[in-house]
């Protein structure tokens, strides 16, 4: 209730926010309007040398209209802000827990498709589709110019239809209605016809863009997180190459987009060019012929050329508007790709909690990312307090089985039944460290502040960490600080904390000496007997510390079974 009442009590003060600003808009529009007339009032003064009527206009008409102008203004970029970095804060908040929800960003992953670098997506196209970034134009500030730029074209509209009655067409005494708005219209027309044919590929390009330009930031940051591997291995000439080719992909796809918008430009800027002169040359001999005083014909030029700007911000804005649509069309399919994942996760949703004490499998398919199938069990069950080793070859389906039972691989059939209320951890090889204190990396996912700290202390140095004991409240990333062997240890004394009912461990102590494998085990029965513990390894000398094997063996079919191994 309280979360449907904050987002009720936003949602109230995002549209009080959009009608200010949009009744701001309006005002200036109607101010611009208004300065109009006081533009051809104040030139016919100056034409007819009237000093009285010309600081009279300069006082009183423009100058309070002038400073109410830049009030508001001031007042709309105070408001605009406001709304942009909540409306911002929204969206984000939207965009990650649906990524995070479900664990569909790992559905994602494994199903890979069009939605590359999510949290790319997520950090900037966001910002970009709300307001444009650091250079061009987001949601907001199209839907404020689109409000502005109707209201300009109906209300310049008017007045250049009036003033259409001071101009017969040309080389007649023949009055068309409208004849200046009909010969903007059909101005703007061509103009944005010609535009687009010009510059229809630069959506395609900006989003290409976007893709090369996250896939260099990611493969940097890559390097930064495997930087031990790559220098162990003098991988460095091997990177360089691979981070050089993929720049040369953005530099490709920058100099395409420098010779789209160059042929843009040199169309734009002559139509823009062009554009000023155009109501100059329409009016020019009615002046001269004395037929209209200077005011009627510079409010002629501004009115034109206020129509004429409304009917072409396809073309004012034609470039924006692609990067524009490239972050759209980037939203939109990972949208997609969310919704995708999360419809194959509810389709294979195979974990159900049973009031059993006992974890059962039955009639289990697992199946690849392609479709391939792996795994079948038939019927497998796993006691309460019975510890079980599960072996076999490497690609037989060990870890997919693992993940299966902890729900979260989503390419499966048939079902998983878990003791309700039970609770299930799953230790992977290599454990996943948060950068932050040592203390959050140890009881992640919990908050520190849910353990004691003794409690976390003493599962250090049970862990056989006690080393770092000194170090917990230290920020530093520890994923990089600490050897593969520490790492799973970390996770071992995550385990300690967690007190789990379930415990699988993934070959999460490959990375330990026999001895020291031994005494993490002993330490595990120890102090955590009511917890079962199901393993994943290929050292002989685990079996000492389980009571039963499951091997891993092909079928006929090349399907893996798991089979329980009969000792001599």
């Amino acid at each position: 209730m309280a979360v449907s009442r904050f987002a009720a009590q936003e949602s109230a003060i995002a549209i009080a926010m959009i009608v200010v600003l949009v009744l701001i808009n309006q005002g200036q529009v109607g101010i611009t309007v208004r300065l109009s007339f006081f533009n051809r009032d104040w030139f016919n003064a100056i034409q007819e040398k009237n000093a009285a009527e010309f600081w009279r206009q300069l006082l009183f008409v423009f100058t309070p209209w002038a400073f109410f102008y830049v009030a508001i203004a001031v007042m709309e970029f105070v408001i605009q802000s406001m709304l942009i970095i909540r409306w911002r804060r929204w969206l984000t908040e939207h965009y990650v827990s649906r990524w995070l929800g479900g664990h569909t960003h790992y559905g994602m992953t494994l199903a890979g498709g069009p939605a590359d670098n999510p949290d790319q997506r997520i950090a900037e196209d966001v910002n970009r589709f709300i307001n444009g970034g650091d250079d061009g134009y987001g949601v907001y500030s199209y839907s404020i110019l689109l409000i502005s730029t109707v209201s300009s074209l109906v209300s310049f509209s008017f007045v250049l239809w009036e003033l259409s009655g001071n101009y017969p067409l040309p080389g007649t005494n023949f009055y068309l209605p409208g004849f200046l708005f009909w010969v903007v219209l059909a101005y703007a027309t061509l103009g944005t016809v010609i535009t687009h044919l010009i510059g229809r590929r630069l959506t395609t390009l900006y989003f290409d863009k976007q893709r090369r330009e996250a896939d260099f930031r990611f493969s940097l940051a890559r390097l930064r997180e495997y930087s031990e591997q790559i220098a162990l291995l003098s991988g460095e000439h091997a990177e360089q190459g691979t981070l050089l080719q993929r720049f040369r992909g953005i530099v490709f796809n920058y100099l395409a987009i420098v010779i789209k918008r160059k042929q843009l430009m040199m169309f734009t800027a002559t139509y823009g060019q062009l554009s000023p002169i155009i109501p100059y040359v329409i009016t020019a001999p009615f002046y001269f012929a004395g037929r209209i005083q200077l005011g009627v014909m510079t409010q002629t030029a501004s009115s034109f050329a206020r129509v004429e700007s409304a009917l072409t911000f396809f073309i004012n804005y034609y470039t924006s508007l692609a990067q524009f649509k490239s972050v759209l069309d980037r939203l939109s399919s990972f949208d997609t790709a969310i919704d995708v994942a999360r419809a194959e996760s509810e389709r294979a949703r195979i974990v159900s909690r049973v009031s059993g004490k006992a974890l059962a499998l039955n009639d289990l398919t697992l199946l690849l990312p392609d479709g391939r199938r792996i795994v079948h069990v038939d019927r497998l069950s796993f006691e309460p307090g019975q510890s079980v080793l599960l072996t076999g070859p490497s690609g037989s389906g060990k870890s997919t089985l693992f993940r299966a039972v902890a729900g979260i691989w989503p390419h499966a059939t048939g079902s998983v039944a878990l003791p309700q209320g039970a609770t299930l951890m799953l230790a992977p090889q290599r454990p996943y460290i948060p950068m932050g204190t040592l203390a959050e990396a140890v009881v992640y996912p919990a908050a520190v502040d849910d353990f004691v700290r003794d409690d976390i202390e003493a599962a250090l140095v049970a862990a056989r960490l006690a080393p770092f004991v000194d170090q917990l409240d230290k920020s530093n990333n520890w994923g990089q600080r600490l050897s593969g062997g520490e790492q799973q240890r970390v996770a071992i004394a995550r385990a300690l904390l967690a007190k789990p009912d379930w415990l699988f461990l993934d070959e999460a102590t490959s990375a330990l000496d026999e001895k020291l494998e031994g005494e993490i085990y002993s330490t595990l029965r120890e102090r955590l007997p009511e917890t079962t513990i199901v393993s994943i390894g290929h050292r002989s000398t685990l079996l000492d510390y389980h009571d039963r094997q499951i091997e891993m063996e092909a079928g006929a079919d090349g399907l893996f079974v798991p089979r329980d191994k009969v000792h001599a």
